[in-house]
């Protein structure tokens, strides 16, 4: 077939992931292309203009599951990436003017939830010491490329209460006061349209504990910690992209690839929107498996069986992300002024029935009415992301219905909310951006507007999330739709890549 331009291996796709597997494979000496829609790399994890001076991580906003090997082999502190673990992990306010914090130093926090519920301090010690010997088994099961059942490989306590099991019911067998389960129960629902009492929202609590690793052992655990990147998470996408372009990485931005050309039942390459062809030995997709599979193979190329496993994939965005530009700093009413309870992650989630709540409004209406939040004002610490004052807020909030493409009332419930526990965040606000479903949809190609490229549920995970090597010859799937799943942690991208390596040196 005549090409404008032939390579040993085409990346589709310029996000996070997209870029580990360019990275990987260019350093392992092959001629790689790499094509993206946009004219910023990043997918997902991208740092844009809010309004003039003032710049947020528009979607991905905190940093906690990257593998320590990407971060190594890719040198990515010598590209530039700065992350910082936060610390406090947590400032939770609560409706009636108290608050706690959740801090990296086990015995600070310890003695702040003690003045929540006494009892729930010992609970915690607990707590702590379940993930100390849950972890290794879990993460060792992320890590590894092959399909792994985890009813096979951990151990049956374990995956009964740390797959089968809610989050609801795994939080409350460690803590009794609601206001303490709320806080740590709600890391079963990130990204994920179902109830914090459903079954298998422990594995997505379980998920986001498996991280934390690049920060490093200093004296207090690193397990699920999150941090900050200073300039926002595009830092961390150019960083690895930086780290492909060293290594001779071709990029095509503002250039989407619109099909995957067959031959012969097998991937050639692919043809550009722009009328290009780039011909390539390999193709990596970093799209979700549904743009992959229904819209860029041709018909015809996968079998039937095969591609309803795809349409009955579940994309189910239940996200709005609302990112706000600020006179001031939010002041709460739990602590007024300015201090440690802007430095991590403003949880707003008071208890289980809470999150159970703004579940059940989104499946019967288009949104929560109180909805649950993550706030991150980053420009705290960060003083990067605003010219002169002011202050950036990223707050990632749930639930609105997967079908929402009016996101205008649901982001007025998360300013109510929000200035509910800060009242002078409304009269502060200068510009505010919301990203729902169909706007994650359109803005980053992400289908049914999931942030993971598919359910983190059992049924979506381990064994059963999609391979590297499809059933497409040549065709390899490197984004968050293949194992082991979401987030901004590279492994897909970087298994994905030495599937390549392997087939190559076997060919």
């Amino acid at each position: 077939m005549s090409a404008d331009a032939s390579f040993d291996v085409l990346v589709v796709g310029a996000g996070h992931n997209a870029l580990v597997a360019a990275a990987y494979l260019a350093r392992a000496g092959l001629r790689v292309a790499q094509c993206e829609r946009r004219d910023v790399v990043g997918g997902a994890a991208v740092t844009e203009e809010l309004v003039p001076g003032f710049r947020v991580s528009t979607a991905s906003y905190a940093l906690s599951m990257l593998r320590p090997d990407v971060y190594r082999d890719l040198e990515l502190e010598r590209h530039g990436l700065v992350a910082v673990p936060k610390d406090p992990q947590m400032f939770v306010p609560l409706p009636d003017g108290r608050s706690f914090f959740i801090w990296r130093d086990a015995s600070r926090t310890k003695a702040e939830i003690e003045k929540i519920h006494a009892p729930d301090a010992d609970g915690y010690a607990k707590w702590n010491a379940f993930w100390d010997e849950a972890v290794p088994p879990l993460r060792a099961l992320l890590e590894d490329p092959d399909p792994l059942d985890p009813a096979e490989h951990l151990p049956a306590e374990l995956y009964e209460r740390c797959v089968l099991g809610s989050a609801a019911d795994f939080v409350s067998s460690f803590f009794e006061a609601p206001e303490v389960q709320g806080a740590f129960a709600s890391q079963g629902i990130i990204g994920t349209f179902a109830s914090v009492r459903d079954p298998g929202t422990a594995w997505v609590l379980a998920y986001h504990a498996c991280g934390g690793e690049i920060y490093g052992a200093d004296g207090h655990s690193s397990d699920g910690v999150w941090g900050f990147v200073r300039g926002g998470m595009g830092s961390v996408s150019k960083a690895i992209a930086a780290a492909g372009a060293e290594a001779g990485v071709k990029m095509f931005r503002g250039t989407a690839a619109t099909e995957i050309l067959v031959e012969g039942g097998r991937a050639v390459g692919a043809r550009m929107s722009n009328g290009m062809v780039v011909n390539a030995s390999y193709v990596v997709s970093g799209a979700d498996p549904k743009t992959t599979f229904l819209d860029l193979v041709p018909d015809g190329a996968l079998d039937t069986e095969f591609v309803q496993r795809v349409r009955d994939w579940k994309t189910d965005g239940c996200v709005l992300k609302v990112n706000i530009a600020l006179k001031e700093l939010p002041d709460f009413v739990a602590r007024p002024g300015r201090g440690p309870q802007h430095q991590g992650t403003v949880e707003i989630s008071p208890s289980i029935d809470y999150l159970d709540t703004a579940y059940r409004e989104a499946v019967d209406g288009p949104h929560s009415s109180k909805p649950f939040m993550e706030v991150f004002v980053q420009s705290v610490l960060d003083r990067s992301l605003v010219d002169g004052s002011g202050h950036v807020v990223s707050a990632f909030t749930q639930y609105v219905s997967p079908d929402t493409v009016d996101t205008e009332a649901a982001t007025e419930a998360v300013i109510d909310v929000l200035t509910s526990y800060a009242p002078n965040v409304r009269d502060s606000i200068i510009a505010a951006q919301a990203l729902g479903p169909h706007q994650l949809l359109g803005r980053f190609g992400l289908a049914g507007g999931d942030i993971f490229h598919g359910s983190l549920l059992p049924e979506q995970s381990f064994d059963k999330r999609f391979d590297y090597r499809t059933p497409l010859p040549g065709l390899y799937l490197c984004g968050s739709g293949a194992r082991p799943g979401g987030c901004v942690m590279g492994a897909a991208g970087r298994n994905a890549a030495h599937a390549v390596i392997d087939d190559l040196g076997r060919r």
